[in-house]
């Protein structure tokens, strides 16, 4: 039998492409709401957790979606700093500083093993500052440059979202288990995103993609809730179903809210 994480690395590599692929589509046509509305569903974290369910029970899902939960934190702090500084830096730069602050609060919180009241108080203090800091950032911005679609796009952009997704886990599952379920928990699909977009439509359209996936955020974090306290008592294949649908009946209330204050 292939070990999962092979299974879920060739997964995720079409999946996370896919979706920064769409997602860049949809920025550079139809604003930075969809495009950060299709960001932040699970489309990359969903099949690692099914291809964990295959091979462990319940209790090992139960406290991998708690540890996910808690690095969770981390990754809304790596949204929030990219889409403040992201309209006076450079790609480079932006990322790095984000990837400085993100692994930084990673380590503390799995070298704290946090309890899951913790954790729901970080990922609330983490969304406070971040909907603080963001509460001007998401407003709807003409990109700084007309992209021109050329013959190269899809293939060059699908192709960038790969590399970022293999180098990451094959470093982890190189660097031994603790490593590949840190680096399964990486912003792979923002930092794709921000790859993608920022050279081609600006930093301020980028920062505003960033700031509207933080309300999709909040439906992650919830379904990541959602396994965790489901997994035990109904089983793996329920459990991840209730999640999936969690994360998209969020998302989807999201769409039609914004479509109901545009009508009136």
């Amino acid at each position: 039998m292939l070990d999962w994480f092979w299974l879920a690395l060739a997964v995720k590599l079409a999946a996370s492409a896919g979706i920064v692929v769409t997602a860049s589509f949809l920025v550079e046509r139809s604003g930075p709401f969809l495009g950060a509305m299709i960001a932040t569903l699970p489309i990359s974290a969903g099949p690692a957790y099914v291809f964990l369910a295959l091979d462990h029970g319940t209790s090992f899902i139960a406290e991998s979606s708690l540890a996910s939960l808690s690095v969770n934190a981390a990754t809304i702090l790596f949204l929030t700093l990219y889409a403040r500084i992201a309209p006076r830096h450079g790609v480079l730069f932006s990322l790095c500083a984000c990837y400085a602050l993100w692994i930084s609060c990673t380590v503390a919180i799995t070298q704290s093993r946090p309890s899951l009241a913790i954790v729901l108080a970080l990922n609330v203090a983490a969304f406070a500052l971040g909907f603080t800091a963001l509460r001007d950032a998401a407003r709807e911005r003409a990109p700084a440059r007309k992209p021109s679609p050329r013959w190269w796009d899809l293939p060059a952009r699908a192709l960038a979202v790969m590399v970022i997704v293999i180098t990451v886990l094959t470093v982890g599952q190189v660097l031994g288990p603790r490593a590949a379920g840190i680096a399964a928990l990486m912003p792979v699909v923002l930092t794709s995103l921000a790859i993608i977009l920022h050279p081609r439509i600006g930093g301020a359209a980028t920062s505003a993609v960033f700031a509207n996936s933080l309300r999709g955020m909040v439906g992650f974090a919830l379904s990541l809730l959602v396994l965790h306290v489901s997994v035990v008592p109904l089983g793996s294949p329920a459990a991840l179903t209730l999640a999936l649908v969690t994360c998209l009946a969020w998302n989807g209330m999201l769409i039609l809210e914004r479509r109901w204050k545009i009508r009136y």
